[in-house]
């Protein structure tokens, strides 16, 4: 079940304010793409997937009228979900499916602001659709859908269908196994890919400074423009880190390259809060 869609980065990369060398591309591309393989690793339930499959044929069999076969199928997806419910700190949530969309910015910078006032006079005067429209474009995100199965109600549902289906009530069973279904909860977890590319490429700096100093200072060129990026486009963070400070560390690193200074300590400190601001930016949203 699980799905990857194409990613919006196939098109090309942002290019920014100043055009960024082809390394520096490469390694803003690589860090998304290893962010969607990390999400397309998400180990999904296997005994939950066959339950909803299952479930699924029961209300077929319901349709046509197979009510034996019906109460089976209803039983086998109890059974997956006990192996489930027996296991160990047994999640809440079972993730079941997911969905990777990716959708980059492809304006430029300074064109941001524009965009944001045209969409708010658009709201002003009621233009709903065409606000809608351009605040869709103000997106550099890796959305992440995941489709959970609850384990604390979807089972209870299933047993209910059976009690009904034993007491002949046919439409009321299929009534109970519609409503399970319906009850599965989508979770969008949203990545700000800004956010993604400035860490890498501040790692990699970190990797090459004794080697190639000018590609590092590119490197972190380049992580100073993706946070401005992700800041004007609105991606906010819990950390007690700002984007005014990882800017001051950033440029402070570049003083001490530059000086051929020792920097091994700093790109650790940068590097460790780029990793926690970037965590708390990220968000989940319940659908």
């Amino acid at each position: 079940m699980k799905k990857l869609l194409i990613s919006a980065l196939a098109a090309g990369l942002m290019t920014s304010a100043f055009a960024a060398d082809a390394k520096t591309n490469e390694v803003s591309k690589n860090a998304v793409v290893k962010a969607e393989q990390k999400a397309q690793a998400t180990q999904l339930v296997k005994e939950a997937i066959r339950a909803i499959q299952y479930t699924q044929d029961a209300l077929i069999y319901l349709n046509a009228n197979k009510i034996d076969k019906a109460k089976e199928a209803l039983k086998k997806a109890i059974g997956e979900l006990a192996v489930v419910l027996n296991a160990p700190n047994a999640p809440y949530l079972l993730p079941v499916d997911i969905q990777i969309e990716a959708y980059q910015f492809q304006g430029k910078f300074e064109d941001i602001k524009k965009m944001v006032t045209q969409a708010k006079l658009l709201v002003a005067e009621n233009k709903l659709p065409q606000a809608r429209e351009i605040l869709n474009t103000l997106r550099d995100e890796i959305v992440i859908k995941t489709i959970n199965l609850p384990l604390a109600t979807y089972p209870a549902a299933l047993q209910l269908a059976i009690k009904y289906l034993n007491e002949g009530k046919v439409k009321e069973a299929k009534d109970v196994i519609a409503m399970a279904l319906s009850t599965l909860v989508e979770i969008d977890t949203i990545i700000p890919i800004p956010l993604v590319k400035a860490q890498a490429l501040v790692e990699q700096a970190a990797k090459i400074v004794k080697k190639d100093k000018k590609q590092a200072l590119r490197y972190l060129e380049e992580a100073k423009y993706q946070l401005k990026l992700a800041e004007t486009l609105g991606y906010t963070s819990k950390s007690d880190t700002t984007y005014k400070m990882l800017e001051k560390a950033i440029e402070k690193l570049e003083r001490e390259i530059k000086a051929n200074h020792k920097t091994g300590g700093l790109f650790e400190e940068l590097i460790q809060k780029l990793k926690e601001f970037k965590e708390k930016a990220i968000t989940h949203v319940s659908k």
